[in-house]
C-alpha cells in the first residue's frame, strides 16, 4: 500500500520535503497584510467574522488581565520587550502550543507576551487555551487569527501592540505571513507539514512501529512520515500492520490524506540510514533500535530524536522535556526548536585602554 524507495541500489539520496505555498495564497495574503498595516482592528474584526464565524464587534478583540513575569538577566544578554506567540485553531484546540511558546518567554524575562488565537463561533476562546495562557504569563490574548494575526503582531493595531518577535506554528496562511513580515520583525521559522521519519531494524514490533506513523498523520492531511530500514521483510509488515491498523483510527480522513505520503525508504544498512535521515532532516526522528544510544552520534540533523519503543513522539508533542515549535521542511540542517534562547538578544560589549588603542589604531586608520 505504502511507496516504496529503495536506495540500496541506485544510492539516491532521500530528499527532505520542499514548503510550497500556492501564488494565490501569496497574494491573498499579501493584501491582508495591507489592509490590516493601513485599517488596523476593523480588519480583525471583519475577517474575523468572515473565516471564523465570530464577531468581535461585541467582544472586542483582546482578552483583558494582564500579567507580567520579570526573570533575573545578566546585563549583556537581555530579554527581547515583546514577543507575539500564534496558537492554531480550527481542527484542534492547542493549549500545549500556549504553554511551548509563552512559557520560554516567560523564563527569558519578556514582559509583553501577546497570544494570538483565532476565536470560536461564538466569539470566545477555549477555556483550556486561556487557562493555559493565564498560568504561562500571557499579558494579551487576542481573538484573532490567521495572517490578519501575523500582521497585527507585526505592525501593531488599535488593540493589538507590534511585537519584536513572531513564534509559533499555523497553516500556510499563517507561515506565508510569517514569511513576508520576516526582517520587519523576527520570526522563529516558517513551518511546513509535521514530519516524522522512524529508523527501525529487524527487533522492532511491527505494529507498534505503524501506530507510530499513524499517530503523525493524524496531525495534518499534508504530514510526512518516512519508515527507514534494511530490513524488506520489516518493512512488508510494518505496511501489513499499518493497513490493519488503519480501520480502528478515528480522524480518519486526514490519516487517509496524510498516508499518501508516507513512504517506505530501503538502505543498505545503518550507516546508510544515518545518511538518508541527515539528508531528509526531519521534525521528529524515531530510532527503533535495539541500541539506540549507538546510532545517535550519527545523526546531525533532526528536529528532536526519541529513542525506543517507548518514546512515542506524542509524549513530546506535549511537554517531554521539548518543545513542539520543531523545524520542518529540511530546516534542521541549519535550525533548532524553540528555546529560551530564542527570546534574547546577545549584545557584545567592548572597553579599550589607551594602549590597546594606541596598538591597533595603525591597522585600523
Amino acid at each position: 500500500m505504502l511507496e516504496l524507495l529503495d536506495l540500496r541500489e541506485r544510492g539516491g539520496r532521500l530528499e527532505p520535503s520542499k514548503l510550497e505555498i500556492d501564488p494565490a495564497i501569496t497574494e491573498t495574503v499579501r493584501q491582508i497584510l495591507q489592509r490590516v498595516f493601513v485599517e488596523g482592528d476593523d480588519v480583525l474584526v471583519e475577517l474575523s467574522k468572515q473565516f471564523d464565524g465570530a464577531d468581535l464587534s461585541r467582544s472586542g478583540i483582546l482578552v483583558t488581565e494582564r500579567e507580567f513575569a520579570h526573570a533575573e538577566r545578566e546585563t549583556i544578554v537581555r530579554p527581547l520587550a515583546s514577543v507575539g506567540c500564534y496558537v492554531p485553531g480550527g481542527r484542534a484546540k492547542y493549549p500545549s502550543t500556549v504553554a511551548m511558546t509563552v512559557v520560554p518567554a516567560t523564563v527569558a524575562g519578556v514582559e509583553e507576551i501577546v497570544v494570538c488565537t483565532p476565536p470560536q463561533r461564538d466569539g470566545s476562546i477555549h477555556a483550556a487555551v486561556l487557562y493555559a495562557a493565564k498560568r504561562a504569563g500571557a499579558t494579551d490574548v487576542a481573538r484573532t487569527g490567521g495572517a490578519q494575526a501575523v500582521a497585527a503582531m507585526a505592525y501593531g493595531t488599535e488593540s493589538i501592540p507590534s511585537v519584536d518577535r513572531i513564534v509559533g506554528p499555523g497553516n500556510v496562511y499563517v507561515t506565508e505571513a510569517k514569511r513576508q513580515v520576516a526582517g520587519f520583525v523576527g520570526i522563529d521559522g516558517l513551518a511546513g507539514p509535521s514530519e516524522l521519519a522512524i529508523v527501525a531494524d529487524g527487533d522492532v514490533d511491527p505494529r507498534m512501529a505503524a501506530l507510530d506513523l499513524i499517530a503523525q498523520a493524524e496531525h495534518d492531511p499534508e504530514a510526512r512520515t518516512f519508515f527507514v530500514t534494511p530490513d524488506a521483510a520489516l518493512a512488508e509488515k510494518v505496511d501489513a500492520a499499518l493497513e490493519q491498523e488503519l480501520a480502528h483510527v478515528g480522524r480518519r480522513e486526514i490519516v487517509d490524506l496524510a498516508i499518501r505520503h508516507t513512504k517506505l525508504v530501503l538502505v543498505r544498512d545503518l550507516q546508510h540510514a544515518a545518511a538518508a535521515v541527515n539528508d531528509v532532516a526531519a521534525e521528529h526522528l524515531l530510532l527503533l533500535l535495539g541500541e539506540p544510544e549507538d546510532f545517535l552520534p550519527s545523526v546531525r540533523n533532526a528536529g528532536a530524536i526519541f529513542l525506543g519503543s517507548w518514546s512515542a513522539v506524542p509524549f513530546g508533542d506535549y511537554g517531554l522535556a521539548s518543545n513542539h515549535v520543531l523545524p520542518t521542511a529540511g530546516t534542521a540542517r541549519f535550525s533548532s526548536g524553540l528555546r529560551a534562547a530564542d527570546y534574547v538578544t546577545i549584545t557584545s560589549v567592548m572597553r579599550m585602554s589607551p594602549a590597546a588603542t594606541a596598538h591597533f589604531s595603525p591597522g585600523t586608520s
